[in-house]
């Protein structure tokens, strides 16, 4: 009988294909086998030192202990806006234009419940890391899905994303009310240019659209490559917000500790529905992210050369052992197209096969979008000892296909 009462919005939700992949690897890992896991963007850095004894002294008053604010203290919220003058040299007010949130990704989902209408469109990039899709059918709204095209250095190709943008608001009905953007790009590590989003800012105002605009990997960036703010486009923040965590850069991830900023109507709807979700994370937990964020930064650039280095340990033992992959400018993620020896037999059998037969585990690009089928996403949060121990186990693998 109660097999009859459906709950429709679990059921919009598409199977977790990474779920297949996480069980192959819990049960080798209860086997005893040594699982090389390059799967989650879990960082394995310890947090800062300065950031955990600040925590550690608020922790140890009592007065931090009670309910704390739902859009984050006072002193946080600056340290937010603290950040994005020193970074972007952007204003923005602590008061009505920047909430802290618990991670990016609860800021990313209660936004969009708070603000997505039954039946409204977000055009969102094929691949795409799947909260980006997800949250519009949690809430009630559809997805308009385009390819991320890019070059062979993970350059977005801005003329072809304008073109397809332009194509997708012509024959989608309804017309859409959101376009989301993540640069650098999480799967495929693909960034832009401050073009991009002086273009996207003048489309959006044409069009009557919002940006929504997430740069969790802004800092981690590699080459020379900088990451830009949509907020250093005159005009930007009339028509989008931007969301950040310290999860990267800080190696916070478990603190969850981010950030959505810009446009005040957003801001204000954002700031709504969580009064009503949550009273805002444990105080000590604010306390200690606003010195993290305010203090000296040397931190993050250790953290950043912690990435780049093994990034290129990454590519040059892979490719010795017959897997050549581009190196990408930014992220924590390497973007790898199949190998040749497994071209044909998609990127979820490849990382079972992996997973099995050479004890590595990594995130089938399936998981991300039809569009990165050819592809798996390789998270750099394995040491440099690991990594030339996969390549080992890579390459005798390979020799067996």
């Amino acid at each position: 009988m109660f097999d009859e009462i459906r709950f429709n919005t679990i059921e919009r939700l598409p199977n977790y294909v990474f779920a297949e992949v996480n069980a192959i690897k819990m049960a080798a890992r209860r086997n005893g086998d040594d699982i090389i896991d390059f799967s989650m963007g879990n960082p394995d850095g310890k947090t800062p030192q300065h950031i955990v004894d600040k925590l550690c002294e608020s922790i140890a008053k009592d007065k931090t202990h009670g309910y704390s604010v739902s859009a984050g203290i006072y002193k946080l919220r600056l340290a937010i806006c603290n950040w994005y003058k020193r970074k972007y040299d952007v204003n923005l007010d602590p008061e009505t234009e920047a909430v802290a949130v618990m991670g990016s990704k609860e800021g990313f989902v209660h936004l969009v419940q708070a603000i997505t209408n039954h039946g409204d469109v977000a055009v969102v990039p094929d691949p795409a890391y799947p909260i980006h899709t997800q949250a519009f059918l949690i809430s009630g709204g559809n997805v308009a899905k385009m390819p991320l095209v890019y070059n062979e250095k993970y350059e977005l190709d801005e003329n072809r994303f304008f073109d397809d943008l332009i194509n997708t608001f012509k024959y989608c009905s309804p017309k859409p009310k959101f376009v989301v953007v993540n640069f650098p790009h999480n799967p495929t590590t693909v960034t832009i240019q401050k073009s991009f989003y002086e273009r996207l800012v003048a489309l959006s105002k044409k069009e009557r659209f919002y940006i929504i605009s997430d740069i969790a990997y802004a800092e981690l960036t590699f080459d020379g490559y900088k990451t830009p703010s949509i907020f250093e486009v005159e005009g930007a923040k009339d028509v989008a917000v931007e969301c950040y965590t310290l999860s990267k850069s800080y190696n916070m991830a478990g603190w969850r500790v981010g950030f959505v900023c810009g446009n005040k109507r957003l801001v204000a709807a954002l700031k709504k529905i969580k009064s009503w979700f949550d009273y805002g994370m444990f105080t000590p937990i604010q306390v200690a992210s606003t010195i993290a964020l305010d203090s000296e930064q040397n931190c993050v650039e250790e953290i950043r050369q912690t990435y780049e280095k093994r990034r290129d340990v990454l590519i040059d033992a892979f490719s010795g052992a017959g897997w050549d992959i581009v190196k990408p400018n930014a992220s924590m993620f390497v973007w790898a197209k199949l190998p040749k020896e497994a071209a044909g037999m998609g990127s979820l059998e490849f990382s079972k096969q992996l997973l099995t037969k050479a004890n590595v585990a990594v995130s089938p690009g399936i998981g991300f979008g039809e569009a990165g089928d050819s592809h798996v996403r390789i998270a750099l949060i394995e040491n440099e000892n690991r990594i030339r121990q996969a390549a080992r186990n890579i390459k005798k693998y390979l020799k067996e296909i």
